[in-house]
């Protein structure tokens, strides 16, 4: 059998395929290419474009990844089917997947309990690939009541992906409910376009996408709709960026 020791992924693969790709070489190394890993940059993609994506493409580049896991339907985007191909062309081993199934779906409790917000997502991120860390997180959350939001006092929101500065999930209070692609991941939906555009008009919501990210279309639309604050960040938030979050969170 093939020597596979490192497979890198992003977004949300099919679980099945992870399943067999996880049998089939049960000591790799599982890297999520999203991550900005601070690497070298390189200048394959244009200057102006997701940070994300381009985050897929610099990681790859300088770890080498035996094997690449690649979701390229709607359960992720254009740019990580194109993203696939470049890396393909490039020579490197990828398995392109798609998952668009919207049933059943994995009850939601990460992203409307206590955990602060940063663990919320990386803790349902990290759960992609391995099932057992929401499992894991779940009966933490049944079992503290510290972590149960039991009167449902949300006081604000945060809809969209995983940003790429994940500390400006640190801005947030504990409170804060999940909604977007994020709290399709934890139902195991990552392709459910209605689940996706839910969220709690009765509470001040805010609604991120990484710049050059198609979903700005629809964090845009929404924020306007729930009368929400829209942001958008290319790299990392700035001060600006930073005391705009502080403000709406403070004055809401």
């Amino acid at each position: 059998m093939e020597s596979i020791t490192k497979i890198g992924f992003w977004g949300y693969p099919d679980p099945d395929i992870v399943k067999k790709v996880k049998q089939d070489y049960p000591n790799a190394e599982w890297i999520d290419l999203d991550i900005d890993f601070y690497y070298p940059k390189t200048n394959i993609l244009p200057e102006s474009y997701c940070k994300i994506i381009k985050n897929i493409i610099d990681n790859t580049v300088y770890l080498k990844p035996d094997l690449i896991v690649a979701p390229i339907g709607k359960d992720k985007c254009d740019s990580g089917w194109f993203a696939s191909r470049i890396l393909s062309d490039m020579g490197f081993n990828v398995i392109q997947t798609i998952y668009e199934k919207l049933e059943p779906k994995r009850e939601v409790v990460i992203c409307d309990s206590n955990m602060p917000l940063y663990d919320k997502i990386t803790t349902i991120t990290a759960g992609i690939i391995d099932s057992t860390i929401l499992d894991s997180a779940c009966k933490i959350i049944a079992a503290d009541k510290e972590f149960q939001n039991q009167s449902n006092s949300f006081t604000p929101g945060f809809w969209g992906v995983p940003p790429n500065d994940l500390e400006i999930l640190k801005l947030f209070p504990d409170t804060t409910r999940v909604f977007g692609w994020t709290r399709c991941v934890e139902a195991g939906t990552p392709a459910d376009l209605e689940l996706e555009m839910y969220v709690d008009e009765n509470i001040p919501t805010v609604f991120y996408a990484q710049a050059f990210c198609a979903k700005s279309q629809l964090a845009k639309y929404l924020a306007d709709k729930y009368n929400g604050l829209y942001i958008d960040i290319d790299d990392y938030a700035s001060n600006s960026i930073r005391a705009k979050v502080e403000a709406f969170l403070r004055l809401s």
